[in-house]
């Protein structure tokens, strides 16, 4: 079972370098965050599909 961590608010959007994943954490509306947890890879296909729609 994963470690219980207490929530912290909202904040802004981020991005960090977690061992050898990529965690992307999102505020959400209504509160809290989206966690999503990637590898190299998967963050690489997130920033083509996100430069097509917002470029």
């Amino acid at each position: 079972m994963a470690a219980m961590k207490p929530r912290t608010g909202d904040g802004p959007m981020e991005v960090t370098k977690e061992g050898r994943g990529i965690v992307m954490r999102v505020p959400v509306d209504g509160g809290g965050r989206l966690v999503v947890e990637m590898n190299a890879e998967e963050a690489e296909a997130l920033l083509r599909e996100l430069q097509g729609v917002a470029g």
